[in-house]
């Protein structure tokens, strides 16, 4: 027989669900849904951890044979020795998911590649940097300039929309969002020192797919699957409050210059066009806010990332 039971631990951010199996009356065992994406941490260097952890507690860990599997099964002489061992990997877990060695691997996001229009522009940017074409052959390369005196004669209703999906499932209800990207080619300055792009780490790959093109709200690390279907859960639920967030009208933003994440160019790793509200009104970073505390009420977002002001920004080069 086989019972379910998922960990009742509010300090085990491994949130998993573990599955008693009975094998015999001399041995038992459990199935705890870990993630596929923590596993090597359970194993550790040349099995060190897996090995520490079996002759401490006195049992066998099991890793599945397929990578899409998110189970380990933990064999022992007793359910007190395997569920002392679960909880011993669950330490390792949170340990791994707190620390920089376990990337992020979702995140919240409000998509921009659906604008065609603006696609295309960055796919020029990227030419125009890597050489690839001539700078001077861009299409509609005077048209979006503007400088700091015109910039608040725009009008954001000559702005094309742009429908941005908020619900999951439900294909009714859309916010849009209209993009005034101007595009300015400079020419291309030679440096005396006559420098290539690969020496200066520049190349197709820090670029970012102009496909993925979006506004980042929050970053999170969902390691297996029941914390991915949490995620789901909340983003289907507060759809309806992200409206309200909105007034249920449409938001008009521009993207603004190019800027450095960290400011200096010798420790940028990030560069990214800033993001403003045309009609100042606050509602786009009102409706991010409901996101955020949603995730966080749900016990998805880490700790370390609580109340980190959010820097709205969509990134070109990374």
């Amino acid at each position: 027989g086989a019972a379910t039971a998922p960990s009742a631990s509010q300090d085990n951010c491994a949130g998993d669900t573990e599955t008693i199996l009975s094998v015999s009356k001399e041995k038992h065992a459990i199935s705890v849904e870990v993630g596929a994406s923590v596993m090597r941490f359970i194993k550790g260097k040349d099995g060190a951890t897996q090995k520490s952890i079996e002759e401490d507690m006195g049992v066998k860990i099991k890793f599945p044979s397929s990578r899409k599997d998110d189970s380990i099964v933990i064999e022992g002489d007793s359910l007190d020795v395997i569920t002392k061992a679960s909880e011993r990997i669950h330490a390792v877990i949170n340990e791994a998911v707190k620390s920089p060695s376990l990337d992020y691997s979702h995140f919240i996001s409000l998509p921009l590649a659906i604008y065609p229009e603006l696609v295309d522009k960055l796919v020029r940017f990227q030419t125009i940097i890597l050489g690839d074409d001539d700078p001077n052959d861009v299409a509609g390369s005077t048209d979006g300039v503007s400088s700091e005196e015109d910039e608040d004669e725009v009008e954001p209703e000559k702005v094309p929309d742009v429908a941005v999906q908020l619900k999951v499932d439900d294909d009714e209800d859309k916010v849009k969002v209209a993009l005034d990207v101007p595009l300015v080619n400079y020419a291309p300055k030679v440096s005396q020192k006559s420098r290539t792009l690969s020496e200066l780490g520049i190349d197709k790959s820090i670029f970012i797919k102009p496909k993925t093109f979006h506004l980042t709200i929050l970053m999170l690390k969902l390691w297996n699957k029941e914390r991915v279907h949490a995620a789901t859960e909340v983003f289907e639920r507060v759809s309806s409050k992200v409206m309200e967030a909105l007034d249920n009208r449409p938001l008009f933003l521009r993207l603004k210059g190019l800027d450095l994440m960290r400011g200096y160019k010798t420790k940028a790793h990030v560069l990214y066009a800033p993001v403003e509200e045309i009609d100042d009104e606050g509602r786009l970073l009102r409706a991010c806010q409901v996101i955020t505390d949603a995730y966080i009420e749900a016990g998805l977002v880490l700790e370390k990332d609580i109340g980190q002001k959010l820097k709205l920004h969509a990134t070109v080069m990374n």
